[in-house]
């Protein structure tokens, strides 16, 4: 049986939620839905889905499964349309949605690389750090930082950014600087509202993983309001390392409880389909790739 075919069916029936929600996409009837599906559990044996007859979820094996077979298929197109269309030149409108911040300091450099690579490529690029729905929203493609749960959205990972736990040298001064994670129930801390950890702040230990509760003193949709306060002596922050390395490197925030570190999180390019991609899309996405191959903010 083809295994692609399988890859195929199995993913799109984790997007759809059910065999039944895969049919009309796949133009295959259940039963061969079904019977794909278990060929290739039977060849890899392992049970990927688990049934019941209100629910379908993965195991963690489908997991891990789901995740390879979404780059396997993507990667499968990217080099179909790299073959079909490299005698074509990309042109139209892309609309973009991208984080804020990010936007700012990665993103708005590279604009004007990309428009001389491809000028007839016109750019429609919003910022803010609202989580839109590309299709009802009429996006074209989105940047995306943290964690990429199932969906019938395509991703693609850009680069990694480390969660960095910090203050700045006049907090730490007066209020003194915590030595364990479960101190800081005891300091002011700034939140940022859209993360998805919100309250509860994880980290790994000399001795394992440790999970806290905070109690923030200031929330906030956005990283440089939380980033602003910290420089301010406001507060003790968990931000991503690409908006605070310059901080850090000139003093103005420390790094805090070195022996903990916070998660990595991913960030992403994400658009709607991997089926008849455009190609200003597609080598917009190829250009983001590669021009962030070789970063890394520490």
């Amino acid at each position: 049986m083809d295994r692609a075919l399988e890859m195929t069916v199995f993913t799109a029936v984790v997007d759809a939620g059910s065999f039944v929600g895969a049919v009309e996409g796949l133009r295959m009837s259940k039963a061969a839905v079904s019977r794909h599906v278990d060929a290739l559990e039977q060849r890899l044996g392992v049970r990927l889905l688990q049934r019941t007859t209100r629910r379908l979820s993965l195991t963690e094996e489908g997991r891990i499964f789901y995740q390879r077979a979404r780059e396997v298929l993507a990667a499968l197109d990217d080099a179909e349309s790299e073959i079909t269309s490299r005698t074509q030149e990309p042109s139209g409108l892309i609309r973009i949605n991208v984080p804020l911040t990010f936007g700012i300091l990665h993103l708005a450099p590279l604009w004007s690389a990309f428009m001389a690579a491809y000028p007839q490529v016109d750019l429609d690029i919003t910022l803010n750090d609202r989580v839109v729905d590309l299709v009802d929203e009429g996006y074209d493609l989105a940047v995306r930082i943290g964690d990429m749960p199932s969906s019938a959205l395509i991703s693609r990972k850009l680069v990694a950014t480390r969660m960095v736990l910090c203050a700045s040298p006049g907090y730490l001064a007066q209020h003194g600087a915590p030595t364990h994670p479960h101190e800081l129930a005891e300091h002011r801390v700034l939140a940022y509202t859209n993360w998805s950890g919100r309250d509860e702040w994880q980290f790994d230990g000399p001795h394992g993983k440790v999970s806290v509760s905070t109690r923030a003193r200031v929330y906030s949709n956005n990283g440089d309001t939380c980033r602003a306060i910290a420089l301010a002596h406001g507060g003790i922050m968990l931000q991503p390392s690409f908006m605070l390395q310059d901080d850090l490197r000139r003093g103005d925030l420390v790094e805090l409880m070195p022996g903990f570190r916070a998660i990595e999180i991913g960030v992403y390019a994400v658009y709607p389909t991997r089926k008849q991609l455009p190609l200003k899309v597609r080598r917009l996405v190829d250009f983001l790739v590669e021009a962030f191959r070789d970063v890394s903010w520490g």
